[in-house]
C-alpha cells in the first residue's frame, strides 16, 4: 500500500494518503482546507485517483478540505451517519468497509470526543487512524459536540484496545512532533486510559481538564457541517493569468503546451548560461536571458506586472528562479514544466535552434 503522513503546522493536523499500488485508487483522511494544493499535488505526482475523502469527525479546530477534493477529483465524501452533516456522499457506521483497489478500511464507531467520531482500521489490522479519539499518550477532549468521557472510555477500550498490540496508531493531531504509536504502547503507557486505569479514573481526569474551547470552533464547526463547501464555490474557478498548479515541493508550474499557445502574451525568462542560450538545444522565441546566478541582482529588469514564465534546460534551475521572483514580490510567475528538454520532446513550436 502507498502510505503518506502529512502535517499542517497551523492546526497540528495529520492528513493521511493511502493508495493501492496496482490500481492507483486512493483515499485521503482528514484533509485540511488550506493544504489543498499540497495534497492535490501529491496525488497527481503519485499518479493516483482519489476515490474517497474521509473525515474522522466534524472538526472544531480546522476546516476540512473534503469538499475541495470532491470538486477536484469527484471523490466521495465519507463521514459518520451520526454527524448529520451536509454534502456527504457516504454516511458510514460501525462495521462498514470502504474499498479502494486491492485495499480496504473498516469503519469502527468511536464516539466520545464528539458524537460522530470514527476510527478507520486497515483490514489487515496493521494501521488504525483514530482521529481525535485516541492520541499518542493522550485522548481527545469530551466537553463539546455531544462528547462523553464514558462513551470515549468504551470506544477506546472496546474498539481500539481490542486491536493487536502491533497495530500502529495514527492520530488526527500531535502537538509535540510525535508521529505514530501502537495499540500495545498506548494500552501500557497512555497516562489517561492506559495501564491500570479504571473508568472512574478516566472520567474524573477528563471532566477536570479545564481546557478553553478551540479558537476556531465558531468558524470550523459550521463550515465542517457543510463538509468544507465554501459559500461561493464558483469563486474557486475564476480564470487567473494561466493554468498554474503547484508541485508537492511548492513550485508553481505551467504546462509547456499552454505556454506555446500564449507565447506572445508572456515574459519568457531563460535562466541558463549565455553558452547554453546560444547552444544546440535552442531557445524560445523572444526569451529574455538572465542567468540564474545574476537574477537577484538584475530582478528589476523584469516588469512587475508581466506574466513571467521561467525556463531552463530541465526545469530545475527555473524552479529556483520562480522562488526568487516570488520572494521579490512577483505574483504572476510559473516554471515551465520539464524545461526545454520536455519542450523538444513534445515537438512544440517557437524553439529557435543555433545555426
Amino acid at each position: 500500500m502507498i502510505f503518506r503522513q502529512l502535517f499542517d503546522p497551523t492546526s497540528s493536523t495529520y492528513t493521511y494518503l493511502l493508495g493501492c499500488e496496482r490500481t492507483g485508487e486512493a483515499v485521503l483522511i482528514d484533509a485540511v482546507y488550506e493544504m489543498h494544493e499540497r495534497d492535490d499535488a501529491l496525488i497527481r505526482e503519485l499518479d493516483l485517483n482519489l476515490r474517497y475523502v474521509l473525515d474522522t469527525h466534524v472538526h472544531a479546530d480546522h476546516v476540512t478540505g473534503a469538499w475541495l477534493m470532491k470538486d477536484r477529483w469527484r471523490a466521495e465524501i465519507v463521514l459518520s451517519k451520526r454527524s448529520h452533516a451536509q454534502n456527504v456522499d457516504v454516511e458510514v457506521e460501525q462495521g462498514d468497509v470502504l474499498g479502494f483497489g486491492d485495499a480496504a478500511l473498516e469503519v469502527r464507531a468511536t464516539p466520545g470526543h464528539t458524537g460522530g467520531c470514527i476510527t478507520y482500521v486497515s483490514t489487515d489490522r496493521s494501521r488504525a487512524f483514530t482521529g481525535d479519539c485516541l492520541m499518542i499518550r493522550g485522548t481527545g477532549r469530551t466537553d463539546f459536540q455531544a462528547g462523553s468521557a464514558n462513551e470515549l472510555w468504551d470506544s477506546i477500550r472496546g474498539q481500539i484496545f481490542s486491536l493487536p498490540d502491533d497495530c500502529l496508531i495514527y492520530p488526527g493531531h500531535d502537538y509535540l512532533g510525535r508521529t505514530v504509536s501502537s495499540v500495545g504502547e498506548e494500552r501500557r503507557h497512555n497516562p489517561r486510559i492506559g495501564g491500570d486505569a479504571q473508568r472512574e479514573d478516566f472520567v474524573g481526569y477528563m471532566n477536570n481538564l479545564g481546557l478553553p474551547h478551540p479558537k476556531l470552533i465558531d468558524i470550523a464547526v459550521p463550515a465542517n457541517q457543510a463538509s468544507g463547501k465554501p459559500k461561493d464555490p464558483d469563486a474557486l474557478h475564476k480564470v487567473t493569468w494561466g493554468p498554474v498548479t503547484k508541485t508537492f515541493a511548492g513550485v508553481p508550474e505551467i504546462r509547456p503546451d499552454w505556454v506555446a499557445r500564449h507565447l506572445d502574451e508572456l515574459y519568457v525568462l531563460d535562466v541558463r548560461s549565455e553558452a547554453e542560450f546560444a547552444g544546440e538545444l535552442g531557445r524560445l522565441r523572444g526569451a529574455h536571458l538572465i542567468p540564474l546566478d545574476q537574477l537577484r541582482s538584475r530582478v528589476t529588469e523584469i516588469p512587475k506586472d508581466a506574466r513571467v514564465v521561467a525556463v531552463c534546460q530541465s526545469g530545475k534551475r527555473s524552479a529556483m528562479a520562480t522562488e526568487i521572483l516570488r520572494k521579490a514580490g512577483y505574483e504572476k510567475v510559473a516554471n515551465v514544466a520539464g524545461g526545454l528538454i520536455h519542450w523538444s520532446r513534445l515537438a512544440l513550436p517557437h524553439l529557435q535552434r543555433a545555426g
